[in-house]
């Protein structure tokens, strides 16, 4: 084929292009996946945004999300024209060291802040150029809080805009069983409740979340502007009345004990209430409100107290008294009547509380204090120090004091101070319009005492976390972990001992045995061991002083570098291109409302100039006019064209033929697309290009770029053999397109079979056979196969992939994408491959690379990436399959599907 005519198919495939090219004068995020994966109750969040500058000139592109309180964001990369950005952890002051001029300028260089009750505000931006792309990915960690009774994973989607492509898929597996599973929040009520689909099964659920752009803009909190609300997927696993469930991986254990048919033990409880005149107006109306609805709740075994104070100790009874309907109702009465006046003297107040819980023991029972105020002490005793002593020799240990902090306020390091050093946890109490169930919901966390002085024991482990709990609530969970001594399970014996309603028990029989669980991603047990210790270390520093201080801090500051978390002691470092300073992330602490944190940054913009007419190369090499205008539309789609084709000098390089097509003032230049081919059919034959090349990437384990090679023909492939769990994916490559598809096969457990094209699935158990086409799902055993429009999910066993249905110039071929892989040995095949790891050779970047000691030969190039929906190109290092595999290709070639 000569050259005018490839001059002349670029030409109509950019008019072709012209209908589907947006004309929205702005950025635009085309895809915003969200995918959770929660794997024996931690869950692993990747929060991935994909975004184009659709303008003329260079444009100011933000990623902007809300991610849980309680979760440690563990990695954050941006990637732009094939190059990797990536976010490094480091100690807090090196980083803030190395971007003194932020600081210098008196800006806040945190991107990172706390908005209401449950969420942190994560903000960074990038300055991109004309028609160019950028993807954001962010990974966050948290170990799920039983609370009442359930576990509860939020996710925020606030993209500010409809999204074309929008996704949120969370994934469930856990040991014990799940019980029950709900979805919540206000994403999953009226317009977008369809939206959702959720599957359950014994040990794993799921639950896909993919509303339509009509649909972002219908839901209660929704607008133009799209989604900005909550899915809540609310969930709990199978109890018994033993040890419980634990995990084990790699020489560490993570032990969940929360045994069920206990007797619930009668509490004593003293509230010490706030009246001080801060406290003035809705606040005290809110906090009568919630303690007459607890008085309500209390039980008849239980014996209870009210202290009001202000300046002054205000009793409604001097000591306890038990919780009779008669006793009940004139506690009410006064609860009805306190009001707000005077100072606060926080210190005599919860002395006298100490006081009532001491001179009332009873066999049996449990005793709990819990303060609520809005302000510092201002009267008696007020030096902080000061009262944090008093009270912490008065209770002794003997009971938890919970302190409720109302507002912003309240001096809530005070708070969280005086509770953790008495065995007990501080809660801020926001000034919103359900203040009063906020507070009664706090109180019914510990209403119900099952277990008081539960002390765990690990013989054969080291390196535990907190061990000695006070007390155990009706549906809430203890949680340790640790290291076993030389990963040896026959010296590793756990057990708890613990009080209960009517004797001194012993728990030492689990629900299962304890065994290496192969269902957790690799190193998941270790990294929920120090997730949970950092946790604990940061609680245990706020209680301490001088050397000891220093050396807890020291401690948390070595695992949270270790494991790259964002902690109050570490940064991460967000890098971002030439020209614009690079952001510091940190972590908040509580109560810093979203105003206090900024992003201090310096944008540089390289702006793009058009002429009145673009130039075409002509295959002698003179240049002649273009033979259509640069109006903006056209100069919009020649540079989406640059973008996905490359330099006339690429196509040409692929197609064999010299010269080149078409010059922008873009820089860099995109290099190639590998699959032009596609894009320009039908002009091209494709007997043209046989041998058909199918081009494979493999991600490194690093910023540096991705390795690609080529398969020649149409063979078949090995995608995944998983032997073990009698599971093997194998897939047919396209006969006429490259790098793609035509048809995958998966064989599970010797009677379960699926097999997938482009038109649909077709799915065999035992001697039924099922065609499943459009919105389609089918359940068997441990086998779950959901079919949409563009996407088929296939759960087997431990193992879950998504094949993903793409489409180009009218032909549709599948491409196959790991959601979870399991952590086993015995896996093999394209699918299982590793991210790899290699060096520049005498430092020089192209033409060859040190793979384990070998030095290959490389070559700078381009492909498609089609594990995303829609596909992007991206920059590789192409090299022979054999050198990249590091072992023969033919180990991944199979004789038959």
């Amino acid at each position: 084929m000569g050259r005018t005519s490839v001059q002349i198919a670029l030409i109509g495939l950019m008019v072709a292009l012209a209908a589907s090219l947006p004309n929205k004068d702005d950025w635009d995020i085309y895809s915003f996946h969200i995918n959770s994966t929660v794997t024996s109750r931690y869950a692993t969040t990747v929060i991935t945004s994909r975004v184009a500058n659709r303008m003329n000139e260079s444009k100011e592109i933000q990623f902007h999300v809300r991610i849980p309180k309680n979760a440690f964001i563990s990695k954050f990369r941006m990637f732009i024209d094939g190059q990797v950005y990536d976010g490094n952890v480091k100690e807090k002051e090196q980083a803030k060291r190395q971007y003194t001029a932020a600081v210098s300028r008196g800006e806040s260089a945190g991107i990172v802040s706390s908005v209401g009750r449950t969420l942190e505000e994560f903000k960074t931006s990038v300055t991109i150029s004309a028609h160019k792309k950028v993807t954001f990915e962010l990974t966050y960690e948290e170990l799920m809080k039983r609370t009442l009774g359930k576990y509860e994973l939020q996710i925020h989607a606030r993209p500010m805009q409809p999204v074309r492509d929008f996704k949120v898929d969370v994934h469930i597996q856990e040991k014990a069983g799940i019980s029950f599973m709900d979805v919540k929040g206000g994403l999953s009520t009226n317009a977008l409740a369809n939206a959702i689909t959720q599957i359950l099964t014994d040990k794993q659920a799921w639950v896909y979340f993919y509303p339509t752009e009509d649909q972002q803009k219908a839901c209660d909190s929704c607008s133009a502007q799209g989604l900005n609300g909550d899915l809540v997927i609310v969930y709990d696993v199978n109890r018994n009345s033993t040890l419980g469930d634990i995990m084990v991986s790699k020489g560490y254990f993570v032990h969940h004990f929360a045994p069920s048919n206990l007797t619930r033990i009668p509490k004593n409880v003293v509230f010490v209430i706030d009246r001080s005149g801060s406290m003035h107006g809705r606040k005290i109306q809110q906090t009568r409100a919630a303690l007459i609805r607890i008085l309500g709740d209390l039980a008849e075994g239980d014996h209870f107290g009210l202290i009001t104070f202000d300046d002054g100790i205000y009793h409604w009874k001097q000591e306890l008294v038990q919780a009779t309907s008669e006793n009940l109702q004139s506690a009410k009465t006064f609860a009805r009547e306190i009001t707000d006046r005077g100072g606060t003297d926080i210190n005599r107040a919860v002395l006298e509380g100490t006081r009532m819980l001491n001179a009332h023991p009873r066999e049996g029972s449990a005793s709990i204090l819990i303060l609520l105020t809005d302000g510092d002490p201002t009267s008696g005793v007020t030096n902080i120090e000061q009262i944090h002593s008093n009270i912490r020799q008065a209770i002794a240990g003997k009971f938890p004091l919970y302190c409720l902090g109302f507002g912003y306020d309240v001096n809530f390091e005070f708070l969280e101070k005086m509770a953790l050093q008495n065995n007990g946890v501080a809660r801020r109490i926001y000034e919103d319009s359900d203040a009063d169930i906020q507070l009664k919901g706090f109180y019914e966390e510990v209403a119900t005492p099952l277990l008081t002085d539960v002390t765990m024991s690990y013989k054969g482990a080291s390196n535990l976390t907190e061990t000695i709990f006070s007390q155990y609530y009706n549906g809430s969970e203890i949680v340790v972990a640790g290291q076993i001594d030389d990963n040896n399970l026959d010296t590793f014996i756990p057990e708890a001992v613990a009080i209960s309603a009517t004797e001194r028990r012993t728990f030492s029989k689990t629900s299962s045995p304890v065994e290496t669980t192969d269902t957790l991603s690799e190193n998941q047990i270790q990294r929920v061991w120090a997730y949970l210790t950092v946790k604990q270390l940061l609680q245990k520093e706020l209680q301490m002083s001088g050397p000891e201080k220093e050396e807890v801090k020291k401690k948390t500051l070595e695992l949270s570098l270790k494991y790259s978390f964002v902690t109050p002691h570490t940064s991460m470092v967000v890098t971002k291109p030439p020209g614009e300073t690079t952001a510091v992330l940190h972590k908040p602490k509580e109560g810093k409302q979203a105003s206090q944190g900024r992003l201090s940054r310096v944008f540089h913009s390289s702006h793009i100039s058009y002429g009145a007419q673009r130039p075409l190369h002509h295959p002698g090499g003179r240049r002649k006019q273009a033979m259509y205008p640069a109006s903006r539309p056209t100069a919009q789609l020649e540079d989406y064209v640059v973008d996905m084709l490359g330099t006339e000098d690429d196509v040409f390089d692929m197609l064999g033929s010299p010269g080149g097509f078409l010059r922008t003032s873009h820089q860099p230049v995109v290099p190639l697309l590998q699959d032009v081919q596609i894009l320009l059919r039908p002009t091209f034959e494709a007997a043209t290009l046989a041998p058909r090349l199918h081009r494979f990437l493999i991600e490194t384990n690093n910023s540096a770029l991705p390795l690609c090679f080529d398969i020649a023909g149409h063979p078949f492939i090995k995608l995944l053999h998983h032997p073990s769990r009698e599971l093997f994916v194998n897939g047919e490559l396209n006969s006429v397109t490259s790098a793609v598809f035509k048809k995958i096969v998966i064989h599970f457990e010797a009677d379960k079979h699926v097999e997938v094209d482009a038109k649909g699935v077709t799915v065999r158990v035992g001697e039924n056979t099922t065609r499943l086409t459009g919105q389609d799902m089918i359940t068997a055993d441990s086998l779950t196969v959901i079919t949409r429009s563009k996407e088929i999910d296939i759960a087997a066993g431990d193992t879950r992939m998504v094949i993903i249905v793409h489409e180009m110039a009218g032909e549709e071929f599948l491409w196959p994408v790991m959601r979870q892989k399991p952590s086993v040995t015995d896996l093999e095949g394209i699918l299982a491959l590793k991210p790899a790891g290699y060096e520049d050779v005498d430092g020089f970047p192209n033409g060859k690379k040190k793979i384990k000691d070998q030095e290959i030969a490389v070559t700078r190039t381009s492909t498609v990436d089609y594990s995303i929906s829609p596909p992007e190109m991206i920059v590789c290092w192409l090299m022979a399959a054999d050198s990249a595999l590091q072992r023969p290709l033919n180990d991944f070639l199979v004789a038959q599907l």
